[in-house]
């Protein structure tokens, strides 16, 4: 058991028969009445984000949830298939369990799996991933990084809106958290 005074970004609790990750929190201490901690929570499973206040200092069970790395192979059609790093053994997880990580999915690429029960129950992409611009309208000279955006077609057919001054065939750093372009690398 954690108490929600122990909250901190990251945490994953049980609640509501589900596992849910701090997103957000904060300590309140009123002027009159007892103190209090208001947080985010996002269900781990379906990706959804609650805003939950808690009593300050009641206890939560904390979720045992494993982290193992494997890499991305290649996509069936139907299934995602990836090979765990340590044992070498292969699995597969459909776009559901992948949730909007699949926009950022290449091949070869490392990322996270949790497991909680002995159940994988959604993965962990890296913050930032690297893409190339396959489609985009061309950069007219002049244009500057300030004053706009247009939609851009990333090689995993993923859209983010990006400056005028990109072109087809630039890598960029996309935040997979928000979708947004960050730099041209």
């Amino acid at each position: 058991m954690i108490s929600t005074n122990e909250f901190r970004t990251g945490l994953t609790i049980e609640m509501e028969g589900d596992v849910y990750q701090v997103i957000e929190f904060q300590h309140v201490k009123p002027g009159k009445g007892s103190a209090f901690v208001r947080s985010k929570l996002r269900n781990v499973r379906t990706g959804a984000v609650v805003e939950k206040t808690f009593n300050a200092g009641e206890k939560m069970p904390r979720a045992r949830v494993e982290r193992r790395e494997v890499q991305y192979l290649y996509n069936d059609g139907k299934d995602y298939n990836f090979m765990d790093m340590q044992s070498y053994d292969q699995m597969t997880m459909t776009v559901e369990q992948l949730g909007d990580g699949v926009k950022y999915l290449k091949e070869n690429m490392n990322i996270h799996v949790l497991t909680f029960q002995g159940k994988s129950i959604g993965v962990e992409m890296p913050n930032f991933v690297e893409l190339e611009v396959v489609e985009t309208a061309p950069g007219i000279k002049g244009d500057t990084a300030s004053g706009g955006s247009k939609p851009a077609v990333m090689e995993t057919g993923a859209v983010v809106q990006v400056p005028f001054f990109i072109n087809v065939g630039d890598r960029l750093q996309i935040d997979t958290r928000t979708g947004n372009y960050i730099k041209r690398s």
